[in-house]
């Protein structure tokens, strides 16, 4: 192997490379904190008795789900000024397209944790004359997301990892600075490299939490590996977590 590494052209991009990062950060807290919301009259549109509002809210949710976030990215920015003849800027287009797309997604891991609820305890809440909206408070979404929070940060690594995308739209995130970089300095390997770093650094401790939460679930609920365990199978390859 002949080539020479040139980490000093890292150093020298550090603080384009970490504002990069900042604006992909900023995209995904704001992406996520939308559909999380957004996510909550999804899944009840989704769960309705009146089947126009259910059919249209599954329309939604499938065609976000089944179609590549690329092409939606490319139809907000490029298509959907065509249609309404109004130009959106590309960091609004990042943040609508993500958001969309994590929206179906959470909609899912919701409606999975609403139908999780015992139907005693929303009874319970009806024979304690709540209404709908404080028996959603109360009742079902708490024990909803504690229940899916494992999936729910699943999906935010997900959109984290998928912010890169938004350099096709020229949304100056790390994705689109490492590539800037990398053709200023003619040192990709370095820049990648580190940018890589940059997402795994972010990326790697959330999913270590997720599965620190999932055991712990598991082993409340009476069944599965103990939490170290099953953690420490993250860690080392080709271990197997062995039930207690």
């Amino acid at each position: 192997m002949n080539y020479n590494f040139n980490w000093g052209v890292v150093a020298d991009a550090m603080p384009t490379l970490l504002g990069g990062l900042g604006l992909t950060l900023q995209i995904a807290v704001i992406t996520i904190t939308i559909s999380m919301v957004l996510a909550v009259p999804l899944t009840m549109a989704r769960m309705a008795r009146i089947e126009v509002i259910r059919w249209a809210a599954q329309a939604y949710i499938e065609v976000f789900r089944c179609t590549p976030l690329l092409v939606q990215l490319f139809w907000i920015f490029y298509a959907l000024p065509a249609l309404t003849g109004i130009t959106l800027p590309g960091y609004v287009s990042a943040v609508i397209a993500l958001s969309a797309n994590l929206t179906a997604f959470m909609a899912e891991a919701y409606r999975s944790g609403f139908q999780a609820v015992p139907v005693e305890q929303v009874e319970a809440g009806r024979m304690l004359q709540l209404s709908h909206l404080q028996q959603l408070r109360h009742i079902i979404l708490p024990q909803a997301l504690r229940q899916q929070l494992p999936v729910i940060l699943s999906l935010n690594i997900s959109l984290f990892k998928d912010t890169a995308l938004v350099s096709t739209i020229a949304v100056a995130d790390l994705m689109f600075v490492a590539n800037t970089v990398s053709a200023q300095s003619y040192r990709s390997l370095e820049v990648f490299t580190v940018a890589a770093l940059m997402y795994f650094a972010i990326a790697f401790p959330v999913s270590l939490i997720t599965s620190h939460i999932e055991a712990r679930m598991q082993r409340a609920a009476g069944h599965g590996p103990a939490a170290k365990k099953l953690f420490l199978t993250r860690l080392v390859p080709g271990m197997k977590p062995v039930a207690a």
